[in-house]
């Protein structure tokens, strides 16, 4: 088998709650089903039988003034360890971006409480309960904005969750520094932070490869630090959430509408778990390659 070094880790990035912003960290476990404690939780929502999701930001958009950390860190083969809730860019909880009702004060609130579902529900303003465990058939409901590239126009339909997961498709997705890059070099008047694409890992490249060089990766292995073995799986169509207001990031629709006229709406890549193992911040990145024969 031919392998080659394509680069290294930049960033890491866990979810504990779906849709809500998450955890930047220097390293992560990776599990059989993806990044151990990765959209762990989930609110479901009473009126529609749906998960809730930013997908939907009709409903949902407040979903991402909101961020979860795990009180202590998920390990494969462990049970799930309490998710603290707080609201974004405060340090003990509320703030102004996420509602009055959280208030400015207030003490993070923790999945373990009996009480998680009601406050939840009095913060974002409708009938939720806190899931750890998706119900059977779970789906979401997701918004097109208007973006001439796309197929649906301006419409919201319904997307099946995988089974047992409260992932949209894939258990893990990552984006390269160097996509991000060609996106700010032909749109230079917008803001593509890589907070919009949620990714769990940000990929940097070797010093010299440009544009969407992850997309090359379609159908290969990769190889994370000594052990983890991640398969490349598709190229990753983007959504609404990346034009949403989030993490001090003004809402901007142009954000979708600039990866869909430069690249057919794709920034970054779905990935599935081969052997799992430990990643972190700085490790190398090997392409695996099946020998001709």
């Amino acid at each position: 088998m031919n392998s080659r070094l394509v680069g290294r880790v930049e960033a890491l990035w866990r979810y504990p709650v779906k849709s809500m912003l998450g955890e930047c960290l220097p390293q992560l476990e990776i599990g059989e089903g993806g990044v151990c404690g990765d959209r762990a939780y989930a609110l479901w929502d009473h009126a529609t039988g749906r998960v809730a999701s930013a997908k939907n930001p009709r409903l949902w958009r407040s979903l991402l003034q909101y961020q979860a950390k795990f009180v202590v860190p998920p390990l494969p083969g462990q049970a799930l360890p309490v998710a603290a809730i707080s609201a974004a860019g405060s340090s003990g909880g509320g703030s102004a971006a996420a509602g009055a009702a959280a208030g400015p004060e207030a003490a993070p609130l923790l999945t373990s409480d009996p009480q998680a579902g009601a406050q939840l529900s009095a913060w974002l303003g409708r009938q939720v309960s806190l899931l750890d465990q998706p119900q059977e058939g779970a789906s979401l409901d997701q918004y097109w904005p208007p973006v001439q590239e796309r197929e649906f126009q301006d419409v919201v339909n319904e997307l099946v969750l995988p089974a047992g997961t409260f992932f949209d498709s894939c258990p893990i997705h990552a984006i390269s520094t160097a996509t991000l890059d060609r996106l700010r070099q032909l749109e230079p008047d917008l803001d593509f932070a890589v907070e919009r694409f949620r990714p769990n890992l940000l990929m940097a490249p070797l010093e010299g490869d440009e544009g969407f060089v992850e997309e090359a990766w379609l159908g290969h292995r990769l190889r994370i630090g000594q052990r983890t073995v991640l398969q490349v799986d598709t190229a990753c169509p983007r959504c609404v959430i990346t034009t949403l207001a989030q993490c001090g990031l003004p809402e901007d629709i142009e954000i979708l509408r600039a990866t869909a006229r430069h690249n057919k709406v794709i920034a970054g890549i779905r990935l599935s778990v081969l052997t799992p193992g430990p990643v972190a911040v700085g490790d190398p990145i090997t392409l695996l390659e099946e020998r001709p024969g």
